[in-house]
């Protein structure tokens, strides 16, 4: 009986002096995607990977390249070249992105209007939103169908809008499943008029951001008239190779270089002064995981 109870008093300090002097692994935070990552999610093409839109973007170069060295037996000239087109995934997919929130941001307002009739007509929020899968705006209906399955699966309405946040990738999209997430909180008779009101502030964004659009689309388009002429003018004088062959020389080297460096300073201090104000995702899942993760961290150094 002795043995037995030093057994347990000798078992016991040991996992207390544990539990004190042993250190713990803590919890890596979880790494939030990369920023082609997140251009490749704003233009629905999440199912890419960022390794295949820069080998995309390798080939592209190397082939325009090669085929402006054929032709105009120009090395600086060619480089130029491949530099330009090596970019014009890039400057697509960006463009893809900007049209794809656009159009979902066209959309939202009636999407919300749906919502708010079906919950009108008495039915749960999680049942309304699945809805959408069937009745919401065509561009919206997949996300919404993954929805509706994730939903049938595993009865989670938080962790359903997550991965319907993932889906979608657009800051619109986000407010939207959030002040969903409020909805759901709040619930009673304020759900309705939550979704009304909610309705009415995307519309009068969507109508101010337009405005805002329409009247910069002027600058954009001067920005990108004053950068593209030179080099339009570079690309007839390629019919020319007497006159092209010059820039083979240091000396048309450094203009070449020179007019690169300053285009596009020139366009991006251009387009930094037009701009209007990018809207940002907000609450994320990386965003979240972090936020799980410092409180513990914040809770020992206190």
């Amino acid at each position: 009986m002795g043995a037995l109870l030093g057994l347990g008093t000798g078992l016991g300090l040991l996992l207390v002096w544990s539990a004190f002097a042993v250190p713990r692994e803590r919890e890596r935070p979880t790494v939030g995607p990369s920023s082609t990552e997140r251009l490749l999610m704003s233009a629905g093409l999440g199912h890419v990977s960022a390794t295949s839109l820069w080998t995309m973007c390798a080939v592209a170069a190397a082939a325009g390249g090669l085929l402006v060295e054929v032709a105009t037996r120009t090395p600086p000239i060619a480089l130029v070249a491949a530099v330009a087109t090596g970019w014009c995934p890039v400057a697509l997919l960006r463009l893809r992105a900007r049209r794809r929130q656009r159009e979902l941001a066209e959309v939202w307002p009636e999407a919300v209007d749906n919502l708010a009739s079906a919950v009108r007509a008495g039915l749960g929020l999680p049942e309304a939103v699945a809805g959408l899968a069937v009745r919401g705006p065509e561009p919206l209906r997949p996300a919404f169908e993954r929805f509706s399955a994730d939903y049938q699966l595993s009865g989670r309405f938080g962790e359903c809008l997550d991965r319907l946040k993932e889906h979608l990738a657009d800051p619109v999209g986000d407010r939207v499943v959030e002040g969903l997430r409020v909805a759901r909180e709040v619930g009673g008779g304020e759900l309705g008029r939550l979704l009304r009101n909610l309705s009415s502030y995307l519309r009068e964004d969507l109508r101010t951001r337009s405005e805002l659009e329409s009247r910069q689309a002027w600058a954009v388009n001067g920005a990108r008239l004053a950068v593209a002429a030179p080099w339009l003018v570079l690309g007839f004088l390629c019919f020319q190779p007497q006159v092209i062959r010059r820039y083979a020389s240091p000396g048309g080297t450094v203009v070449l270089l020179v007019g690169a460096v300053v285009c596009v300073v020139a366009y991006r201090i251009m387009m930094r002064i037009g701009r209007l104000p990018t809207e940002r995702r907000i609450l994320t899942t990386p965003m979240l995981a972090e936020a799980r993760h410092s409180a513990p961290v914040r809770q020992e150094a206190s």
